[in-house]
């Protein structure tokens, strides 16, 4: 009966986690329109193709430089019912994959606004988690997008090793030569990241403006002209490379003074420290006795052969007797910085009267020189997203990415998913680590009393399981797995009493033939 009773409170429990467990928000795909917004549904394989490009070995055969493998699928813990995001699987590996937008996107009279998700669902080390939008031409490169594939904005979190910044970097023709060149942001958000869902947000405007969002809220605000390096537009004069500087020329502003002496009293072998004649002996101060003592508890192992392993000398430990008194041994004085001390002699420096200053080549034109205020105008257009990196890390998940022209979807967007989804993480976050302390925490044992220890285990799922039955159960499968295993013996027994007492039938008997 006991047995009984126990299965029975285990199933109460198990109903009132149910009756009290709120349903999980279930995943409906937005109805905001943009130029690429991708929420990673059933058919997000018609858009993103995994890259399959290939580099030459050393002898000259080929393999796959981007190995990492992508997984649409939920996240480890998930919050919200059918959600899935884009997931880079792989550990140690390059992963590559990208998707063309509909129609081409350029940097005209309205704004760029670049929003996405990133989980780093197993924590942060040496992983990368930014978007490349490449130039409009590549973006069906499809299995050969790589490194190599052009890009005109680089966005998004890396987490370098130590350290997380997040990168915004452009790159921008230069007009004279026709080279491009890398523009990065001089100083970089560098917020926390943790396991949780995180929300990086880029809006662009055409005036040259841009800001930097973190969950929504703006670290960096500034101007392309002014914040980016190298700069945007080149300095009108450079150094002169053919201007060597003078052998006479003298950059030496201080030198020692040649009439100086050492006075005649400068002691430069006078010690830095010297005995102190005043210090007194302390009271107690036993000089007899030793420091170290031989152990007196210690003890010859039986197995110890003085003729093979010499003579047996017991270990030492501290003399008990010195812990009691000031101190034991030699009593030697304690030393005392030397009045007298003075060092080297050095002569000192006066102004060089032979000093010219500091030398610099002379300046001449810039040959390469040009001036682009608008920046963001003469950005190459974008016809795709890509997503390449390398990280050290597995399970990078991507998803709600908006790429478009409008502040407001942008943030109707994260309303309806990220500001819906990390209050659940952080409520589920909370939960684990309760646990994880509470786990920590000293408990009664089984052996010392079973019912107490099996009470304590259940009101603990409870607790965690009214909150994210799910995180309960991936923190607690001992109890929850027990919980699930007292719920069909409860019903077992249930389903036998029945049987015993409603069961009592003529039994049926069966006739047996000679084939049989």
């Amino acid at each position: 009966m006991r047995r009984v009773a126990l299965s029975a409170l285990l199933v109460v429990a198990a109903t009132s986690v149910a009756a009290t467990e709120d349903p999980k928000p279930v995943f409906k795909p937005t109805e905001i329109k943009a130029p690429f917004l991708e929420q990673f549904t059933d058919d997000w394989s018609d858009r993103w193709t995994p890259s399959e490009a290939t580099k030459k070995t050393p002898v000259g055969g080929e393999t796959f430089s981007y190995v990492g493998k992508w997984e649409v699928e939920e996240p480890i813990t998930p919050v919200i019912e059918g959600k899935k995001g884009l997931v880079a699987k792989t550990k140690a590996a390059h992963h590559a994959i990208s998707a063309p937008f509909e129609k081409t996107i350029d940097f005209g009279d309205k704004p760029l606004v670049v929003q996405y998700e990133v989980q780093y669902q197993k924590g942060g080390n040496c992983g990368g988690g930014y978007l490349k939008l490449l130039e409009d031409g590549f973006q069906t490169a499809g299995k050969e997008f790589s490194d190599k594939t052009p890009w005109t904005i680089m966005f998004g979190p890396d987490l370098t090793c130590p350290g997380t910044k997040i990168h915004f970097i452009f790159r921008h023709k230069n007009p004279v030569t026709g080279e491009f060149e890398e523009k990065h942001l001089k100083q970089p958000p560098r917020p926390s990241i943790e396991k949780l869902t995180n929300l990086y947000t880029l809006v662009l405007h055409p005036n040259n403006t841009y800001d930097v969002l973190f969950n929504g809220e703006s670290h960096n605000l500034g101007n392309l002209l002014e914040d980016f390096a190298p700069s945007v537009n080149p300095p009108k004069e450079i150094d002169d490379p053919d201007d060597k500087k003078p052998e006479d020329w003298v950059d030496q502003k201080k030198i020692a003074d040649p009439d100086a002496k050492k006075p005649e009293d400068w002691d430069e072998d006078a010690p830095y420290e010297i005995p102190d004649e005043e210090a007194v002996k302390p009271e107690g101060w036993l000089d007899d006795e030793p420091e170290f003592i031989p152990d007196p508890d210690a003890e010859k192992p039986e197995e110890w052969d003085d003729e093979e392993d010499g003579d047996w000398i017991a270990p030492t430990i501290r003399n008990p007797k010195c812990d009691e008194a000031p101190g034991c041994g030699e009593w030697k004085r304690p030393f005392k910085p030397n009045p007298a001390y003075k060092g080297k002699w050095y002569a000192p420096l006066i102004d060089n009267p032979a000093y010219k200053g500091e030398w610099a080549p002379r300046k001449i034109p810039n040959p390469e020189f040009f001036q682009d205020l608008t920046p963001v105008k003469s950005l190459k257009p974008i016809g795709g997203v890509g997503i390449e990196l390398w990280t050290m890390t597995e399970d990078i998940l991507f998803d709600n990415i908006y790429i478009g022209h409008s502040v407001e979807d942008a943030k109707k967007l994260a309303d309806e998913t990220f500001h819906v989804k990390r209050p659940l993480e952080e409520a589920a976050n909370k939960v684990a680590n309760k646990v994880d302390e509470e786990e920590g925490e000293e408990e009664v044992s089984f052996k010392d009393d079973p019912v107490a220890f099996i009470r304590g285990r259940v009101f603990k799922f409870v607790d965690a399981a009214k909150v994210d039955p799910i995180t309960a159960f991936k923190t607690q499968p001992e109890t929850g797995a027990g919980l699930a295993l007292a719920v069909v013996t409860f019903f077992g027994m249930i389903g036998a009493l029945f049987g015993l007492v409603g069961g009592q039938q003529a039994p049926v008997t069966k006739v047996i033939h000679k084939e049989d």
